[in-house]
């Protein structure tokens, strides 16, 4: 079968991947999506079973580190678009292992640009028709200042902008600086089509349950502790995944060679009314009387080196390409804890960490 295009994803059995992985086998037919993904911890085939038997879709075991592997599927499947979505992204990891982070975040997005470089430079169009999106993090900017202390007023002025100058404060955040860095150098150096975008804090179905929406809400329902970093003051916006997959859609299809764009949810909330929110709505949804589980909530150590607040000016995006978030922010709460009580059997697999010996034993001999 020709297909129209054919786009490299990396990193699409993860959370955020496998929902621009679903959607782009569905709205279109005639492209061929190659998921490109190592099956770490965070990776999961589970989360796309329904698009697995699609004529349009394959999946390629591989790590992105692996010049020549990714060389070799790029040339075999005539890769001309590639979304670059894996990544280490757990603050807390980057922490006790930077080195992981550094060659994943770094080493990884260096490797898939010089793969990208050589072999679309080797064919008889060169550069033209290509495209190279890499998806990075509002954390590379490092803090704002909180400037209010209750949930309904604003929290401050400052917004990240484009042009906001990189202060990450983190492992974490210096790898995916220092990535985005290299996407750009790769622009101005070879003249390779880029595009980088930077998002605030995403949520919804399929997300590994080590980030705090679907860790408290398996922690609620089976009666653990919700531990919050300090007093919960530092504030977040929060990004409904399937409006950053819609977005990473039409940036790709739509947006400016060498642009940056900041993809916010305009959901600006502390840590502690966020678990306030969450504890309620479980609570509601189990038939539990409110107020059942605020005792769960409990104050930890803060993190070393945590920003207190970020929040992303999506005003580029939303003006020259007219996205906007669809959801407000309790709307896609509802809808992301009936999924995860919806879906206990996937949550207990990830927890249990059944789904990764699954994945162990089915290439073991390939």
């Amino acid at each position: 079968m020709n297909f129209k295009r054919n786009i490299l994803i990396t990193g699409g059995a993860g959370f955020i991947g496998s929902h621009v992985v679903r959607r782009m086998v569905t709205r279109y037919p005639d492209y061929r999506i190659i998921n490109f993904d190592k099956l770490t911890y965070a990776g999961n085939l589970a989360n796309l079973q329904e698009v697995e038997e699609a004529p349009n879709y394959c999946f390629v075991k591989g790590d992105i580190c692996d010049f020549e592997q990714v060389v070799s599927v790029m040339q075999q499947y005539a890769v001309d678009g590639v979304i670059h979505l894996a990544a280490e992204s757990h603050v807390d990891r980057s922490i006790k292992d930077p080195f992981t982070f550094a060659r994943t975040n770094v080493l990884g997005t260096l490797t898939l640009l010089e793969a990208a470089r050589r072999t679309w430079k080797a064919t008889a169009e060169g550069f033209a028709g290509k495209r190279f999106y890499h998806i990075s993090t509002d954390e590379v900017y490092g803090a704002l200042e909180l400037q209010a202390e209750r949930a309904e007023a604003p929290y401050g002025e400052a917004l990240f902008e484009e042009t906001t100058r990189y202060n990450p404060h983190s492992p974490y955040s210096a790898s995916k600086a220092s990535s985005d860095h290299f996407v750009r150098a790769y622009h101005d150096t070879y003249g390779l089509p880029t595009i980088v975008t930077n998002c605030s804090n995403n949520y919804g179905p399929y997300q590994f349950p080590e980030k705090l929406i679907p860790l408290f809400i398996h922690n609620i329902r089976h009666r653990k502790p919700l531990p919050v970093y300090g007093r919960g003051e530092n504030v977040r916006d929060w990004l409904y995944v399937e409006d950053h997959a819609a977005a990473i859609d039409l940036i790709f299809h739509q947006g400016k060679l060498a642009e940056t764009y900041n993809i916010g949810g305009c959901n600006e909330w502390r840590n502690i009314d966020l678990v306030r929110l969450l504890v309620k709505t479980v609570d509601r949804l189990l038939g539990n009387p409110e107020g059942t589980s605020d005792h769960l909530i409990t104050f930890v150590t803060d993190r070393a080196g945590h920003d207190l607040r970020y929040a992303i000016d999506a005003s580029k995006l939303q003006r020259e390409l007219g996205w906007q978030p669809s959801l407000q922010f309790e709307e896609g709460i509802e809808r992301t804890v009936r999924w995860y009580l919806e879906h206990e059997e996937w949550l207990e697999s990830i927890t249990s960490g059944e789904y990764e010996k699954y994945y162990e034993e089915m290439y073991a001999n390939r």
